[in-house]
């Protein structure tokens, strides 16, 4: 029997040996039980009908372990019960009901402004936390109750969307207090990575089928093109509590230089290559698969778990890359080419620019070697100058690998012609470099000062700046296009580090 099935199996027998106590009317329980009863209606078979909120604050009250677990069970399975208004109710009074005591919290402000002290100062921590975290926690208890907590953040997530002025505010306050639990719950310590291939339960594939969100698996056989091959990996984080649904899953292929575009990737027809003969380990798809752990950082645990495992199994490896989309890029530049006052695109860009939105213009080989340079010198723009509040980029994909210590090492012009692709992103893609000597300088650089760590062959997209050195024009080849404009990259791939 695995670990986590028999810590399942404990929780289950806890459960039922605590209602077996409610049964017997155990007077811890009981009694507080009856004692909220009196307060609601009967129901149509005349029992006493009792609330989500009142069972709530029983459960708060108790102190007997197993009777707790047999109702936190009790709850979540009136949770999972109620319909999309229903669940709306009980997380405003999650709100509304279950926050700080104010009396209480009042009073050790005014003790801790008369006596300032670590004493004081525990008494006002314990006092400003919101009774629903100790609701989590042991809701957490009930056999499910972790996964039942991370949906229950899910649907809090759906009514916040409709939510507005202050009920909004109050929601965002119990969603704080879900991000505060979870991380501390879905900590890396408690994570374990897995190695997912053609072998892994179909359940397990399934799962991996629907949650991929960067570039869809169409049925079975894709699927079996990323994982069969020699030359192909997926790693997932998965956690004891959730044993078969992964939290977080990276794509890899393995590869002889750095690619610059998806298609070669996922080709059906490619030929695999010997793993021995790789030197290049690409991470071209990651994906996040719990809504209701938004915020709860995985990413970069799993990118840098997974090289380790990858340099310790194949030694031949000396690059690790991405291969990444840019899913703002598109909006970013229409908000650019609709200002007239740009400083970013001149009125000779723009009308370069319009090709963007005629049908297929990037089947059409000198349009889209005249749309190159513009949309090049755009894109760098995009990732180097343009920030959003906290002098952060605006590309959240670039925010994450800049935040985990990679460099933006290369644009990609038409890196990924699908549909979603063209329309998020024009089509381009971008390469993000883990350099393991770098990581940790890389990371304070962007951390301290927000400075988007890029390569030279980005840098030099950028348009010539009052003070800076312009870049040459490209000089043309015998075709007479230049070589910058082409559209496969933006530069020959740099050397292998």
């Amino acid at each position: 029997m695995s670990s986590s099935t028999f810590f399942r199996s404990m929780l289950t027998t806890i459960a039922d040996r605590g209602r077996a106590l409610v049964r017997r009317h155990g007077p811890m329980v009981e009694d507080l039980l009856e004692d909220a009863a009196k307060l609601m209606p009967l129901s149509a078979k005349g029992q006493p009908k009792r609330d989500l909120p009142t069972l709530c604050d029983t459960l708060l009250s108790g102190r007997g372990e197993a009777s707790g677990v047999a109702l936190a069970g009790q709850i979540l399975d009136q949770w999972a019960r109620l319909d999309t208004a229903g669940q709306r109710a009980f997380l405003l009074d999650l709100a509304y009901r279950f926050g700080p005591d104010p009396i209480k919290l009042d009073k050790a402000i005014n003790a801790y402004r008369a006596a300032p002290g670590a004493g004081t100062a525990l008494a006002l921590h314990n006092a400003a936390e919101a009774r629903r975290q100790e609701l989590f926690r042991r809701l957490n208890l009930a056999p499910g109750g972790t996964e039942a907590v991370v949906r229950m953040r899910e649907a809090l997530f759906r009514v916040m969307a409709d939510a507005q002025g202050v009920e909004k505010q109050a929601l965002e306050a119990v969603d704080a207090d879900f991000s505060h639990l979870l991380a501390s719950w879905f900590n890396r310590g408690f994570l374990v990575l897995r190695h997912i291939d053609w072998t892994t339960p179909a359940n397990i594939l399934e799962k991996i089928i629907q949650y991929e969100a960067v570039h869809t698996i169409r049925d079975w056989d894709d699927l079996r093109r990323r994982l069969a091959p020699a030359d192909r990996r997926c790693f997932a984080f998965f956690h004891p509590q959730l044993p078969d649904d992964p939290l977080i899953f990276v794509e890899v292929a393995l590869a002889p230089d750095i690619p610059a575009s998806i298609d070669a990737l996922l080709a059906e027809g490619r030929a695999p290559m010997a793993e021995e003969d790789a030197t290049t380990a690409v991470f071209y798809s990651i994906s996040n698969c719990q809504e209701g752990l938004r915020g709860v950082s995985f990413g970069n645990f799993l990118i840098k778990q997974v090289v380790e495992d990858l340099r310790a199994e194949l030694p031949n490896l000396r690059t690790f890359v991405t291969l990444s989309p840019v899913p703002a890029f598109a909006k970013w530049l229409a908000r650019e080419r609709g200002d007239e006052a740009s400083a970013v695109l001149a009125a000779a860009d723009k009308a370069i620019l319009a090709a963007l939105d005629q049908p297929d213009w990037q089947r059409d080989p000198g349009t889209a070697a005249t749309v190159s340079p513009v949309l090049l010198q755009a894109a760098a723009h995009y990732f180097l100058k343009a920030k959003s509040r906290g002098n952060k980029p605006v590309d959240p994909v670039a925010r994450f690998h800049l935040g985990n210590g990679a460099r933006l090492e290369r644009l990609n012009f038409l890196g990924d012609l699908s549909p979603k692709g063209l329309t998020q992103s024009h089509g381009l893609m971008v390469n993000y470099l883990y350099k393991l000597d770098d990581i940790e300088t890389n990371h304070e650089r962007y951390a301290d000062k927000g400075e988007v760590v890029a390569a030279a062959a980005v840098r030099r997209h950028l348009k010539a700046e009052s003070g800076t050195d312009e870049p040459k024009p490209p000089k043309p080849d015998k075709t007479g296009v230049s070589k910058r404009a082409r559209p496969a990259t933006d530069t020959a791939p740099p050397p292998v580090v």
